[in-house]
């Protein structure tokens, strides 16, 4: 039974496709397109507000292709795979297992128009995985990548995979080598004698621990890439794809010496004989009792040394083929970088650092 005196709530129409509801105060629009007629609430009380929501809304509504109205779910998956066959082929693989999954998985089924697609279907499909944060990003990323698709060709209006969020990463522990491990590994590489590919895989680990270079960036390299008189070596930095040149270090040059003396000559021939030194890595490692360490590692370690020695974090970001002026060098290192400025706090002197030595007066410059 209704309370006495209390009228009951209903819709008023207040401007050309504005109406409000009279027990909230929200305002709705209501408007037809292509002989469809469509509502919305414009989830405000505020009349100037809701006069530039509908005015937005009538603008969304008139770039939708119609025609497009009952493409399912499963037909926009098809269309997405289909653009993105130019990636990586591990790229493309994780991308067909996630579309494999919104088919299998959907809340309201694979066959559900997009346009009737809500975001709490996008909630209720995520949720029926039990997995971590780095997985749910991806599956979050591909799915707004998805229904992005379905926005650019005007099927719908509004992605309702827009209010996803990624979830923060934890930082990863991950293990570096000492100078004395990377030397122990590769003499334990070099030692298997009766290797076919030990000489070779030594050189490999070797040379990426003495250049801090990637095993991307090693194994592209050729005898034309390297300078000796500049003393200089041209790389090219896969992930970022560019260019960049490193010192032809003092530690280095003897490796490169012997390797040069068994080369033919040729300034096309790869300076490395081997693609990547995997096996030989977790051979060694595991019978020297070691962490499992990866190239990764040693790459790592060339930048920690670079550190402890001093060498400005700018330059070893350089060297890296980093444009960032070394904010990831700073980031990613921070467990060696207070004795870098430690040692950098210690030049704060009022005066002439300890290390100066002064000259005579009178002296010849």
């Amino acid at each position: 039974m209704r309370a006495q005196g209390r009228a009951p709530s209903a819709f008023q129409k207040v401007g050309e496709c504005l109406y409000r509801y009279s027990s909230n105060g929200v305002y709705y629009a209501r408007i037809k397109s292509s002989g469809k007629e469509i509502r919305r609430s414009l989830e405000t009380t505020d009349r100037a507000t809701a006069n530039r929501e509908l005015r937005r809304f009538k603008d969304e509504q008139r770039e939708i292709d119609r025609s497009q109205g009952k493409l399912t779910l499963a037909e926009l998956c098809d269309r997405f795979l289909e653009t993105v066959r130019h990636q990586k082929a591990k790229t493309i693989e994780r991308k067909n297992l996630i579309v494999r999954r919104i088919k299998d998985d959907w809340p309201t089924g694979k066959f559900t128009q997009v346009s009737k697609i809500k975001s709490s279907d996008v909630d209720l499909w995520l949720s029926r995985y039990s997995f971590g944060p780095a997985s749910r990003n991806l599956h979050l990323a591909c799915a707004k990548e998805i229904f992005a698709t379905a926005v650019r060709d005007n099927a719908i209006s509004r992605s309702p995979a827009a209010h996803l969020r990624s979830s923060k990463l934890d930082k990863p522990i991950r293990t570096t080598p000492t100078l004395n491990e990377f030397k122990a590994i590769v003499r334990e590489i070099r030692n298997q004698t009766y290797n076919a590919d030990a000489e070779a895989s030594a050189d490999f680990v070797e040379f990426i621990g003495l250049a801090g270079l990637g095993q991307a960036e090693a194994s592209a390299l050729c005898w034309r890439d390297i300078n000796w008189q500049a003393e200089q070596i041209i790389t090219f930095r896969h992930k970022t794809k560019s260019g960049f040149a490193i010192p032809l270090y003092p530690q280095l040059r003897p490796l490169l010496d012997k390797l040069r003396r068994k080369s033919s000559g040729s300034p096309n021939e790869r300076v490395l004989a081997i693609d990547d030194a995997k096996k030989a890595i977790a051979g060694a490692c595991n019978r020297l009792g070691l962490p499992a360490y990866s190239h990764r590692s040693f790459r790592r370690m060339f930048v920690t040394t670079a550190i402890e020695k001093g060498v400005d974090v700018k330059v070893i970001a350089e060297w890296q083929g980093h444009r960032d002026g070394g904010k990831l060098i700073l980031d990613t290192y921070s467990h060696v970088n207070r004795a870098h400025a430690n040692r950098m706090a210690r030049l704060m002197v009022d005066g002439e650092p300890e290390n100066v030595v002064p000259m005579p007066k009178g002296a010849a410059i």
